[in-house]
């Protein structure tokens, strides 16, 4: 950390010197602990040491500083906008149009977007270990449907095609269908569906492979109610007529699909699902159209809470990691960067400065969704020694710090030994 960045800091009135057992102002530690106060004074309503919190935070997180300090300054953004949304420091409210406080998120061409993806191995790795465990399980099937819920907007489905034309014997007839949601959460695209759809089709024929591209208006927010009513119909006309393998592939989605936070229990015992909730809900229609394989891959912490400071304090201590891994691949000032790190602060800004329906960015940890899955009759597969040895050849094309582990049967991504991603297969039971 640069020391001249802390010394610009002034006294402020109203606030303690530094001392032992708050540490020094420009560590993480303690920027989390000024968050957790100014967080809890804009809850009790103290509209006074809110806006003193928050002045010292803007002093000592700067939006251009070290990776700690970029993270603290999305917050610092976050907790002014719940503030303004609240009416705890009403004076925020003229203060928000004079300050740099909007997040302004980029809007990807195909290009850009297919870049951005493969600069970390945050998407490519679940793409890697998804797409070889479905070319194991379609192997013998004539025809491949794949139900795509995915985050970056089938980013994933070309390099399946190029495997599926040139490992399977003989090239399946492919259908893709995809959820056109209706919500707008980053990564964010610059053409329609049907014009993405036009470029895969294209794409698939040149590899000597029929897809056949359809979208099916569908949002989160009620469990994709209209998908799931559109494949059980498929699944209704066609039965088990034709040799056709179904692959729900869900790719960091499911955690848009509301959710109530888990009863509170002691470590000994289980989670407790309630059947009637949205994501339960999801999972009992997907197993009940009996597919071949369901792939699910996400990031591994909670933001569930309905506890602001709990979900700040998970958000913060898994945030940090996309902001220090930034710093390896992405010089400052950089349109990549820019565009990176607005995504971030989209997330962060979500779940802290919002509640109930807008509050989409509710992540659930791996363990949670595998007792899920388990719930809802389905079995884990596991990935083979092939499928960890081409994960391992793909994290090795990064950077340093990035890692593998295997927990149960499910694959997880590291970033310094911190869990980031999991990808879990799934067959029913």
């Amino acid at each position: 950390m640069n020391p001249n960045q802390i010394h610009r800091t002034r006294p402020w009135p109203g606030f303690p010197a530094p001392n032992k057992a708050l540490g020094t102002f420009g560590d993480a530690n303690c920027m989390e602990q000024l968050l957790v106060r100014c967080a809890n004074a804009i809850e009790s309503n103290d509209a006074t040491l809110s806006q003193q919190i928050l002045w010292v935070l803007n002093n000592i997180a700067p939006s251009d500083g070290d990776s700690n300090q970029r993270l603290t300054c999305g917050f610092l953004r976050a907790l002014i906008a719940r503030a303004a949304k609240t009416g705890t420091c009403k004076m925020l409210t003229a203060a928000l149009s004079n300050s740099n406080i909007t997040i302004q998120t980029h809007k990807f061409s195909i290009i850009e977007l297919a870049s951005f993806v493969d600069l970390t191995p945050w998407h490519r790795f679940g793409f890697t270990a998804a797409n070889a465990a479905i070319l194991e399980a379609v192997e013998g099937y004539s025809t491949v449907h794949i139900v795509d819920l995915s985050l970056t907007h089938c980013m994933q489905i070309p390099t399946l095609i190029d495997a599926m034309a040139g490992k399977l014997e003989g090239p399946p007839v492919v259908k893709l269908t995809i959820a056109g949601a209706t919500e707008d959460v980053p990564p964010m695209l610059d053409l329609s569906y049907d014009e993405l759809g036009i470029k895969l089709v294209n794409f698939a024929r040149s590899r000597n492979i029929i897809l056949d591209f359809n979208v099916i208006p569908s949002s989160s927010s009620d469990g994709f109610s209209s998908l799931i009513e559109h494949l059980k119909l498929q699944n209704l006309v066609h039965g088990n007529e034709t040799n056709e393998a179904l692959v729900i592939n869900c790719h960091m989605m499911l955690h848009y699909i509301p959710e109530e936070t888990p009863t509170a229990t002691t470590s000994t015992t289980p989670f407790s699902f309630e059947d009637a909730t949205p994501r339960a809900l999801f999972l009992k229609q997907i197993r009940s159209l009996n597919p071949t394989l369901v792939v699910l891959a996400d990031e591994d912490a909670d933001f569930t809470s309905n506890n602001l400071v709990c979900r700040l304090r998970s958000a913060f201590n898994y945030l940090w990691i996309p902001y220090d891994i930034v710093d390896t691949f992405l010089p400052k000032g950089s349109k990549q960067r820019q565009w990176y790190e607005a995504d971030i602060g989209w997330k962060i800004e979500n779940v802290i400065a919002h509640e109930g329906l807008h509050r989409v960015e509710r992540l659930e940890p791996r363990a949670r969704w595998v007792q899920r899955m388990r719930n809802t009759g389905f079995r884990g597969v596991g990935f083979g020694e092939d499928i960890v040895t081409e994960v391992k050849g793909m994290l090795d094309e990064h950077a340093a710090g990035w890692g593998l582990k295997k927990e149960e049967d499910d694959l997880v991504l590291t970033w310094k030994g911190h869990n980031v991603v999991f990808t879990t297969a799934w067959v029913p039971t």
